[in-house]
């Protein structure tokens, strides 16, 4: 697929973040040419006008303005949320690397998601960081179903991503995102990552969207036998399966003293933020 590539001005790269554990947000681009299936970020295209399919287009922001190390100070910072600040245009466009120029001389905690293994271009910044953390995203080892679902870095070189972080002294974070009903094999995932990992995340898949229907008519095609769950799940809005999911990871993780972080519950977690603590 063809990508649109378009350099757009904007005023200022960080964003008050809606999502749980950061306080801001920054996001190099809009757009990503990863095209993940299940992303749940094409919503974008409402703000940002593009009639374009999700996955084709790519907007590479620049600002004039720099970031402000009195905002940052202190606080948390995700890059990046809806977008792969490390999808393949950054080696070219090279915007998330002089973002992070900016931010090695910030004290914040800086935690950044990717997909890719490009972001070991800048081993050399990220060492720079005061409190980092690095998430990579990984929800299979079944390579084909990687490949049906998204255009980033092959499982294997995710894997490679996270040992060489790891034996560089950062702060490793497995993704395990999004996690399919009986697809996703957290305890395989594990299993095989546990010795170059600090902290496992996981999230289960939210189906909302033009994206929905896609995903369930592939679980019909390539998965026929899961169906009937997925019905149930994205249709009917039975919960249950999530619940005891849930319950497994959790206590899978206390057996083996993983260290981890449950967010199934994700709109919960948002109102919590949102809602000041009641004094008694």
């Amino acid at each position: 697929m063809s990508i649109i590539e378009k350099e757009i001005q904007v005023k200022d790269l960080v964003t008050k973040s809606n999502l749980p554990a950061s306080d801001y947000v920054i996001n190099p681009y809009v757009g990503c040419p990863h095209a993940c299936k299940y992303c749940y970020a094409c919503f974008m295209k409402r703000f940002s006008n593009h009639k374009e399919e999700w996955g084709s287009f790519l907007d590479i922001k620049r600002c004039d303005r720099p970031i402000s190390k009195k905002k940052l100070q202190g606080k948390s910072v995700f890059l990046s949320s809806v977008t792969d600040c490390y999808n393949p245009y950054e080696e070219k466009y090279q915007c998330t690397r002089k973002i992070l120029e900016q931010l090695t001389k910030v004290n914040c905690q800086l935690t950044i998601s990717t997909k890719s293994q490009l972001i070991l271009r800048d081993l050399d910044l990220l060492k720079q960081c005061q409190n980092l953390k690095v998430a990579i995203s990984l929800n299979t080892l079944d390579e084909q179903f990687r490949a049906d679902m998204d255009h980033a870095s092959s499982i294997s070189r995710r894997f490679e991503t996270l040992q060489t972080l790891h034996a560089e002294g950062i702060y490793t974070v497995l993704f395990m995102s999004p996690m399919f009903p009986k697809i996703t094999d957290f305890r395989a995932i594990i299993h095989e990552s546990k010795d170059y990992v600090d902290e496992y995340w996981f999230e289960n898949l939210n189906l909302r969207g033009a994206y929905k229907q896609d995903i369930l008519n592939y679980i019909q095609e390539s998965y026929p036998q899961l169906t009937a769950l997925y019905d149930d799940i994205y249709r009917k809005g039975n919960q249950a399966y999530w619940k005891e999911l849930s319950m497994e990871i959790e206590e899978f993780c206390r057996l083996h003293s993983i260290k981890y972080t449950n967010y199934f519950y994700h709109k919960d977690l948002v109102q919590a933020k949102a809602s000041p603590p009641q004094c008694n």
